[in-house]
């Protein structure tokens, strides 16, 4: 088993803390020390996207300064959680609770499990994420209710293949080459929506409902087998 590593000092981030600190502080930013969990969304979903331009579109100092808008994002919240007066947390408890989980994720590396391959990690991690989430009784439980259609699809199908759900694919279909045709592709399946009045967002919405209500209909089978 391995030990964890020994860490490095990180002066740079300990001045970003600083500020952040002092500028929430009494006598800091107005603005700053009255911002809440809540009213910081927008700007975490804003900064996500601008950060995804950068990696996508960027250059290394675009997604350098993005990355450190979303750090920075983080931060804030965890000095507001730190001020809560119920069940406060600081940055420190953060990174203590995120060192534990990717610990207890990654027993191919500190524990006795053989996972050599990044395939033979895929196939483990959905197991190794439910050992330590005992309370989840579903593949579904987890998945953000508040994704786009079409990432929350990319998601659930990953989870169909765990209990082996029925997934309705189109045979006459010509394969993909590479994700210039998929988003090709797409984007003809939404202007064809479009032309006759179909909202595409909703209607794979509805799509992804019913692929959910069949990978529950699978685990209460499978559930109903093990009881039997």
């Amino acid at each position: 088993m391995s030990e964890l590593p020994t860490p490095r000092p990180h002066p740079q981030l300990d001045q970003l803390i600083a500020v952040l600190e002092y500028l929430r502080a009494p006598g800091g930013c107005a603005w700053d020390a009255e911002q809440t969990h809540e009213s910081l969304v927008q700007y975490l979903v804003e900064e996500s996207h601008e950060l995804i331009e950068a990696i996508e579109h960027g250059s290394r100092e675009d997604v350098l300064e993005e990355l450190g808008d979303v750090l920075y994002q983080v931060l804030f919240h965890a000095d507001i959680a730190a001020a809560s007066a119920e069940h406060p947390f600081t940055i420190e408890d953060v990174a203590a609770a995120t060192t534990a989980k990717m610990v207890g994720r990654h027993p191919h590396v500190f524990g006795d499990v053989v996972a050599d391959t990044a395939d033979d990690v895929a196939a483990n991690w959905e197991t190794w994420k439910r050992q330590q989430k005992p309370a989840r009784t579903s593949v579904l439980d987890g998945v953000p209710a508040g994704l786009p259609a079409l990432a929350r699809a990319e998601k659930v199908l990953g989870r169909a293949h765990s209990v082996s759900a029925d997934i309705v694919v189109d045979e006459s279909e010509p394969g993909l080459d590479d994700e210039a045709e998929l988003g090709h592709r797409l984007l003809s399946l939404v202007a064809a929506g479009r032309a006759q009045g179909l909202d595409a967002e909703r209607a794979l919405r509805a799509a992804v409902r019913d692929l959910e209500s069949r990978i529950r209909a699978a685990e209460s089978a499978a559930a109903r087998t093990v009881v039997d």
